[in-house]
This record gives structure tokens, sequence and C-alpha cells, in this order.
């Protein structure tokens, strides 16, 4: 295989550096637009994976109706470039809230809800301020995370919008962040979860009610969006630059992968290991989703070597099995486990491009509430 971040190794001015490279992420979201067009689906993508109003600039050109986030912080930045924001985080606190509800004056926002305690809140922060919050009830349909439990509990919901102040009911938000199984085997998964929404949907229609929008999808289900016929739109994340999650699962393959960490060997001291300068403040301690025992990411030079162990600031590469290994000084190109959090954890990403690399902020990096 090619490393793509071979230029960056020798041209980044100092590692552990995040990189990004754009032509692939541009591949990345065509890809996805021309699968998803035919169905009559939209994307409204999760930036809680790039952080990053470049990245989200870049997914509005290729076709996303919107951008989804986690927090109202990212929610607040986001609306710099989109004018459509969907908070797929419940919000039931009057800091939250009230945030949201001045937001409201000057973007579309909507909100994932699963409690009338969250509903209120919005309603009253809403009342106050002026504005129309948009509400999406939380069906859980097997991640069992957050999420009413039945089609029942959700129209209690929606009609509890339905008669409350300031909120509209715009649809049904739900989750399939549990199926993680190959794509082969996800289509009666997948058809299982559209009957839950076709029932729940008939019965919000017998009460005199109507979804607008059934929001789901995630990265590992998106490429099978045509067996949840009910939804309307997909919400995945990872997908713009993938990780070895979404490579050892099989939903991409590694020459997928947009975003690497560049690392320096720092030490080969100690037999049988060579040190990393990226710990777990840089790529995570996250264990891959469906290969656990496969360590903490993947080196692209030295695919024998297994990256084994974390501390903060430094990273234990096994080379026992390894008939080549690399020296010290060498920078050696990493992909994580889990690219979300890693981007998190940076300042700054690299953006590489034909014309060579220049910075650009994590613009909601840190943004927890």
């Amino acid at each position: 295989m090619v490393n793509i971040f071979e230029k960056a190794k020798q041209s980044v001015e100092a590692t552990p550096a995040l990189v990004i490279d754009l032509p692939l992420v541009r591949k990345n979201l065509s890809k996805l637009a021309a699968y998803i067009e035919p169905l009559g689906i939209k994307v409204r993508p999760h930036t809680k994976t790039h952080k990053s109003k470049r990245m989200a600039k870049e997914q509005l050109d290729a076709g996303s109706q919107g951008l989804s986030v986690a927090k109202v912080g990212e929610a607040e930045v986001m609306a710099q470039v989109c004018d459509d924001i969907f908070i797929a985080y419940p919000a039931i606190d009057p800091h939250r809230s009230s945030r949201i509800a001045k937001l409201a004056h000057q973007v579309t926002v909507r909100v994932a809800v699963d409690s009338k305690v969250g509903i209120d809140a919005l309603s009253q922060a809403a009342k106050k301020a002026g504005s129309t919050i948009g509400i999406l009830p939380d069906l859980d349909i097997g991640n069992h995370r957050t999420g009413v439990a039945t089609p029942q509990l959700s129209l209690e919901l929606a009609q509890h919008v339905d008669q409350s102040d300031s909120v509209r009911l715009d649809g049904l938000f739900f989750y399939p962040g549990q199926v993680w199984v190959p794509a082969s085997e996800q289509p009666p998964i997948l058809k299982q979860i559209d009957e839950i929404l076709k029932e729940t949907l008939d019965l919000w229609g017998r009460a005199g009610l109507s979804a607008e929008i059934v929001s789901g999808g995630s990265t590992p289900t998106a490429y099978q969006s045509q067996y949840i016929t009910s939804q309307t739109e997909i919400r995945p994340g990872t997908h713009i630059f993938n990780d070895m999650n979404t490579v050892r699962a099989g939903f991409c393959q590694l020459e997928d992968c947009a975003a690497a960490i560049i690392c320096t060997v720092l030490s080969n001291a100690v037999e049988g290991k060579v040190i990393i300068d990226a710990g777990s403040k840089t790529i995570t301690s996250d264990k891959n989703v469906t290969c656990p025992d496969s360590g903490s990411g993947y080196i692209l030079e030295y695919p024998e070597i297994q990256v084994a162990k974390l501390s903060e600031e430094h990273g234990e590469l096994d080379i026992r099995n390894c008939s080549n290994v690399p020296a010290i000084g060498e920078r050696v190109t990493l992909i994580p486990n889990h690219i979300c959090p890693c981007v998190n954890l940076q300042e700054q990403m690299w953006l590489q491009t034909e014309q060579g690399l220049e910075p650009i902020p994590v613009d909601t990096r840190g943004m927890i509430i």
C-alpha cells in the first residue's frame, strides 16, 4: 500500500502530529453522497469526528443538508458555517437549554430528547427567549444508551411536544450504534429496526401526528441504509476520516483512512520494544471495537508491529515478531483505533493538500458542554 502521508512525515514541524489528507476526505464524502442520492435519503454528518469548521464546509459542499453535533458549544461554533443544526444529545438543564434557545434565533436548531423533563426545559427556555426549537423524540432501537423503550412511549413524548409552547415536533430520532456486525449480516437487523420505526410512525399517524424527519444512521450502517426505508437522513461521523475500528470491522479499507498520527521513535533501550512519542494523551486508550486484542492502532510502515501499551506520553511498540524495526529518530505513521477522541486531544490538525501542509484549528476541541 502507498503511504499517502509519506511527504507529511518529512515536512511536519514536530511530532506527534495529526495529519488529514484532503483529497481522500473529499473522496470519502463523494463516495457516500453518490451512494445515498438514489435512495432519497439526506446526510447530516456528525461533526464530533472532525470538530472542524473547515471539514464541516467540505461536508456541506459535498451535499450534506445540515450538521449534527453532540454539545451546545459545538452547535454554537458550527452555526457559523451552517444554518441547520441538530443536537443529538439531551439538554435538560437551564444552562444548556437557554443557550440552545438563544441559538435558535440565528439558525434552525433541533434537539433529540427522551424525557418530558427535557421537553419542558427547552419549551420554557424557548418561550423566555422568544424562539422556537425543533424536537425529535429519541426511540431506543437496541443501543440501550438513551431513548424511550417503546413506540407508545415515543408517542407520549411527541404528544407532549405538540402540546407545549415554543417547541415544534419535527420528527423521530434513533441511533443504531449497537450494529457492528459485517455488512453482509446487517440486513435482517436493519430490517427489524425498520419495522419498529414503521410501527412507531403508524402509531403517531393514528394519533394525528407526523414525523417529517426520521434521523438515524451511523458509519458502520451507512452503506446499508437502503434496509431502513423509514429514515429520511443519516448521521455518520467517522466516515469522513475512517480509522482502525472501521477497517478491522470491514466497513472500509486501510487506504480509505484519511487521518493519521505522525510519531517519532524515542527509544529502543528496552529489549523487544521501541517507544514512540504518542501515548494516551494523543491517540487515546480506546481498544478496537471488533478486535480488542489488536493493540492501540496500526503502524503503516511496519504492519507486524503491535502498539502494545500506552502511558500518557509514550506508546510501546512490540517488535518481537518483526524482522525489520524502526530506528531511533525515525518517523512512523499510526492509524488510531478511534479517530474521534484523537481529534479532540489535538489543538490543531495538519491538512495535507496538493500544495503541501497547512495547519487548521480543532475548533470545538474540549467542548463538553
